[in-house]
């Protein structure tokens, strides 16, 4: 293991700050409120330990948990070919796991909506159950450390899942949704979605910068990762050698901005300090 690839370890066993979570609730709502519709004033994220209220949205008489109640339907309606429904909802707090859940649906006559619904629904399951396993692996070691029932009483897991719809079109839709998950320490997970239901297909950086997108990205990625660099020579970014950024390919993460824009976006620690987060590049021909 060279030194880099040390001090990038070195990065991800930092102790995570308890206020972390409500950084995180905070970063993942953003933006949310201009695209999402519903009857009432959107509900503020209550505080970890506070939340104790239940309740889920039933739409077109989906199976969901019995152990939530029926409530409002928050459904951003798009028009044209599609609309995105939001089909599971809920905040709820089960022993010291307070979920905070919001879970979208595309429904359209499409076979790339099907899929897509289909993989949300199965990213979204297997983070619940694996935050479930995480804690109760967490127990055990802290028990076994030492520590005491009683300490351990006191700790708190926050599970959330959530969603933002970055851009929208009659035909067309990106956003991403979110998987997070905070306890001794704290991982979030983003997956982008940019779909043409029009034509049953996904949108890709080739469609919207043309047959030289490589070398777009990579020119302007690089620019601000040179733009970064402040008067005394420091960066967040590792450079090529060190791990960090070196070209952009089919499996790079993006979003569309409701300009057109797509944002080129790199998870937390893959090419920078974790002091960075999550970074994003705005790909501007």
């Amino acid at each position: 293991m060279n030194k880099w690839t040390s001090a990038k370890n070195d990065y991800e066993q930092i102790p995570i700050p308890e206020e972390l979570a409500d950084r995180v609730q905070a970063g993942i709502r953003q933006g949310k409120a201009a695209h999402r519709r519903s009857v009432g004033a959107r509900r503020a994220w209550r505080s970890v330990g506070t939340v104790a209220a239940c309740f889920a949205l039933l739409l077109g008489g989906l199976n969901l948990s019995p152990t939530f109640a029926a409530a409002a339907a928050d459904v951003p309606v798009l028009g044209g070919v599609f609309q995105v429904l939001t089909v599971r909802s809920y905040e709820t707090t089960q022993g010291q796991t307070n979920y905070q859940v919001s879970v979208p649906e595309i429904e359209a006559d499409s076979d790339l909506a099907d899929k897509v619904n289909a993989e949300i629904q199965e990213r979204v399951d297997q983070h619940l159950a694996e935050t479930k396993e995480l804690f109760a692996e967490y127990k055990e070691a802290f028990l076994a450390t030492g520590g005491t029932e009683e300490e351990w009483e006191q700790r708190q897991m926050d599970v959330i899942v959530d969603y933002e719809i970055k851009s929208q079109t009659s035909t067309t839709v990106s956003f991403v949704v979110d998987l997070f998950q905070g306890s001794f320490n704290a991982y979030n997970q983003q997956y982008f979605y940019n779909l043409d239901l029009e034509n049953d297909r996904d949108i890709t950086l080739k469609d919207l910068l043309g047959e030289d997108w490589v070398n777009i990205c990579n020119t302007a990625i690089q620019a601000q990762i040179d733009a970064s660099v402040d008067e005394d020579g420091f960066t967040y970014f590792f450079s090529a050698d060190q791990g960090g950024f070196t070209t952009v390919d089919e499996n790079t993460s993006f979003y569309i901005r409701d300009d057109g824009v797509p944002v080129v976006v790199f998870p937390r620690y893959s090419i920078a300090a974790g002091a960075a987060g999550a970074v994003e590049f705005p790909i501007e021909k």
